[in-house]
């Protein structure tokens, strides 16, 4: 066993150990304490340039880690936008940025270049924050460090709960940080996620140490750290909720044209798609190929509170699909790049069915064993292609191929011999 798998059996690793700088976060009973106020209180919100000048200077001469965080409006405004930054840093304390008022943060960014960068769930974050100028060279995840320790409960105040004895009041996470003043109770509460970051950054890599699995960790920043945008979806009308109801091509090309169409006006408004027409409005119009206005109108989705104007655009919609020649019709399914649907390989090849079999049995027990989830110990995804289209059953080739793949060293390491067994029949 290497260091990991034996400390990851250790009912210690349930850690409530580091402690926030200033006060025990736990009290004699052991209950944990909520955190009502920031330590030097609500900074003020940066919005004009001379106030983010100091705040840069500050930040670029404070010393260790910067905790970084944003917050979206997702559910009322188009797109992934930041609304609200905030950062820690020893030496420069907290800071609240409006992004809108301030919408280049690039010179922030170089600031705290060769930094680390601390943030919780980065994935969700680095899009938003790339818009604005910030990208980090080196970052801490706080969330997927918890993941790879062990946590049962990773989301932020569950972590904070957990390894430092402190509750973070979580009420207004789905609020609209578009909304302009923003509410003091929103400001504090946005200033609390970042309050304790570092001292979970700090506790967690104690804990990633003490497993064996620091290294681990590092190269998995690294890679979140280094990986490039991601690129646009193809299709994206494709991922409309109910799509599975939706059979026919013509059905296809109506959907496709009333998602296209209310993109555009949720772009030009600035709202949220779903708040233009739900996805159900969508697929109950594709179902029935409504003729006419009055047919459109009596589906759900299209009732009374739909202005006359409205259902005449989402009809002129319905009618361009109506109205497309066979060869423009959308095929039913995306063209699928690699292996099947696991459910169909036990047609289409027996042996590929029972190599995979093994292989989802080998990576459970190890990961299991680990005491991690089995998607960051190996993607799902990787292991079909591997077992779909199977190298040769020796460790040398499966390296490659999981390399080739994107896995980190850590990973080939761990995942090889669980694959050279199962590719060779010897899994279980």
């Amino acid at each position: 066993m290497t260091d990991a798998q034996n400390t990851a059996a250790d009912a210690s690793l349930r850690t409530t150990g580091g402690t926030p700088p200033d006060d025990a976060g736990s009290s004699e009973t052991g209950a944990p304490t909520p955190l009502l106020e920031p330590r030097e209180g609500i900074p003020p919100v940066i919005a004009d340039e001379a106030a983010l000048a100091e705040t840069i200077a500050a930040f670029a001469a404070g010393s260790g880690p910067v905790a970084v965080d944003a917050e979206r409006a997702s559910g009322y405004r188009y797109g992934q936008r930041a609304y609200l930054v905030q950062l820690r840093r020893e030496g420069a304390g907290s800071a609240l940025i409006d992004p809108v008022a301030c919408p280049d943060l690039s010179g922030l960014g170089e600031a705290l270049s060769g930094v680390e960068w601390v943030l919780h769930a980065a994935t969700q974050d680095l899009p938003c924050l790339r818009e604005i100028g910030m990208v980090p060279t080196v970052l801490f995840d706080t969330e997927l460090a918890g993941r790879l320790a062990g946590f049962p409960r990773v989301g932020l105040g569950a972590m904070v709960e957990s390894v430092l004895g402190f509750v973070l009041e979580k009420g207004h996470s789905a609020v609209d940080w578009s909304t302009r003043p923003l509410p003091e109770p929103w400001l504090r509460y946005a200033a609390l996620d970042v309050e304790l970051l570092v001292d979970l950054r700090d506790a967690l890599e104690k804990e990633l140490d003490r497993q064996g699995k620091l290294e681990w960790a590092r190269q998995e920043f690294d890679a979140i750290a280094s990986a490039p945008p991601a690129e646009p979806r193809k299709d994206p009308w494709r991922r409309t909720s109910g799509m599975h109801k939706v059979r026919r091509r013509r059905q296809l090309a109506v959907v496709r044209e009333l998602w296209q169409t209310r993109d555009r006006i949720a772009q030009r408004r600035d709202v949220s798609p779903g708040k233009v027409l739900s996805d159900a409005a969508i697929v109950e119009a594709a179902l029935s190929l409504p003729a006419n206005v009055h047919a459109l109108a009596a589906l759900n989705g299209f009732g009374h509170r739909v202005g006359r104007r409205q259902l005449e655009q989402w009809q002129a919609a319905v009618d361009r699909a109506r109205a497309l020649p066979e060869s423009q019709l959308p095929q039913p399914g995306q063209p699928v790049a690699g292996p099947p649907p696991p459910r169909a390989w036990a047609d289409k090849d027996p042996a590929a069915a029972a190599r995979l079999s093994a292989a989802r049995a080998g990576v459970s027990a190890l990961a299991e064993q680990l005491n991690m989830p089995q998607e960051n110990l190996v993607s799902p995804d990787t292991v079909r292609r591997i077992c779909w289209e199977p190298p040769s059953a020796d460790v040398k080739a499966v390296e490659i191929a999981l390399a080739g793949y994107g896995a980190r060293a850590w990973q080939v390491e761990q995942v090889t011999p669980v694959l050279v067994s199962a590719l060779s029949g010897q899994g279980a």
